[in-house]
């Protein structure tokens, strides 16, 4: 079926799309509307955790809709009160609220820590973030991000986040000052080319931030719900940050997200804090089923199983063709190239035949790499079978 026989002029444009429409996807494949499959190694930007349609979430959402959809969140409902319960007992949080996106819930914890400023600090509400993050696209959160150029699209932005280098301790401790309330970093910077924060470093925040009273933010959006090979990528340093935030993997591919905090940071008073969707029960049951499957030991052991099997394997396509390394923790992973060609190499992979490849390239030398926690041995075989035939054709050009 071509493509121009779907009428997308009623879409607003916010991405230049290919022309291509998918229409069904299982585990770590999505099918296109003339029936073409694509291994998918992108996963809704780390949101798929368990693939495509996975059999457990589909029984949980078919379940749930018999039930209860949503009775508002002003009311308590099962599934919010059990997947709270699996958090909590899982971290050094102990209390948590459900929003729709990440973004909603970084916005929260930026209201929650200058909501704590307020009682604790005489006002203070500065956020110390990093450069070149990313924590949302609402207009809080694009101000809290460091991403380049972001500072100007929608001004006048959000008063009061100060711009630290990660891993650079000195960096952030020469803006702490009396009205600085909060640091809040991503523990590994996805959209700047998976950057990872050192442990030395999260351990040196969490010091620096006890010794001036400050509430340490860990974004983990990204990072979360076993993407790394932990349930949460700041058990890596060992440390207990304050604030948490959760979302794309947590929800396996429907709009949840969450907000954790430690009992003695949370101070929103009724009112404060809301939202419509909040905690519904049939987000909140697929959420219980994704959490169920991921916190296992032995689910985690193979994600760092399968992230070694990645890793090793994209190291031998950067020796072999010249490249500058890879890096990640789990399977959030990065490939660096010697060139800027990484978008030539996203559409080359998406039109190869007779089965495509999707990857991501948030950086023009970079491709990152987010699959399925779930995905197996041979999709990684293939999926670096596929880069090496793109490399070798690049090569010769």
């Amino acid at each position: 079926m071509e493509f121009s026989k779907f009428d997308v002029s009623s879409l607003m444009e916010i991405t230049k799309r290919p022309d291509l429409l998918f229409v069904r996807g299982s585990g770590s494949w999505l099918e296109d509307q003339n029936g073409k499959r694509y291994l998918d190694f992108i996963q809704g930007w780390a949101v798929n955790s368990l693939g495509h349609s996975s059999p457990e979430m589909v029984l949980a959402l078919r379940e749930q809709s018999q039930l209860l959809i949503n009775p508002s969140p002003a009311f308590y409902n099962i599934p919010s009160i059990n997947l709270a319960s699996r958090l909590t007992s899982n971290s050094c949080f102990d209390r948590v609220f459900f929003a729709n996106s990440g973004a909603e819930a970084n916005e929260g914890a930026i209201k929650l820590a200058r909501k704590w400023g307020q009682i604790n600090k005489k006002g203070a509400y500065k956020i110390i973030t990093m450069k070149d993050s990313f924590h949302g696209r609402t207009i809080a959160t694009m101000s809290a991000s460091g991403k380049p150029g972001w500072d100007s699209i929608f001004k006048p932005q959000v008063d009061g986040f100060l711009k630290a280098e990660i891993n650079n301790i000195s960096s952030v401790e020469s803006l702490i000052d009396n009205n600085v309330v909060a640091i809040m970093l991503e523990p590994i910077q996805g959209e700047s080319g998976v950057i990872p924060a050192n442990i030395e470093f999260l351990k040196d925040l969490r010091i620096l931030a006890k010794k001036h009273d400050l509430l340490l933010i860990v974004d983990e959006v990204q990072t979360g719900m076993g993407r790394t090979g932990k349930l949460f990528a700041y058990q890596y340093s060992d440390i207990e940050p304050d604030i948490m935030t959760l979302g794309k993997g947590i929800g396996g591919g429907l709009p949840l997200s969450a907000l954790l905090a430690r009992e003695e940071v949370c101070v929103f008073a009724y009112g404060d804090q809301g939202g419509t969707y909040n905690g519904n029960p049939l987000c909140t049951a697929v959420g219980l089923a994704v959490f169920d499957i991921i916190s296992k030991k032995e689910f985690l052991d193979s994600v760092l199983r399968k992230a070694d099997r990645l890793s090793k394997g994209l190291m031998h396509l950067s020796n072999k063709y010249s490249l500058l390394g890879e890096r990640g923790f789990g399977l959030l992973r990065a490939l660096v190239l010697s060139s800027n060609d990484a978008n030539h190499i996203v559409e080359e992979a998406r039109n190869l035949t007779p089965e495509g490849l999707l990857l991501n390239a948030p950086r023009p030398n970079l491709l990152r790499f987010m699959p399925s926690l779930n995905v197996t041995d041979a999709e990684i075989d293939l999926l670096l079978e596929k880069l090496d035939y793109i490399f070798e054709r690049i090569s010769k050009d």
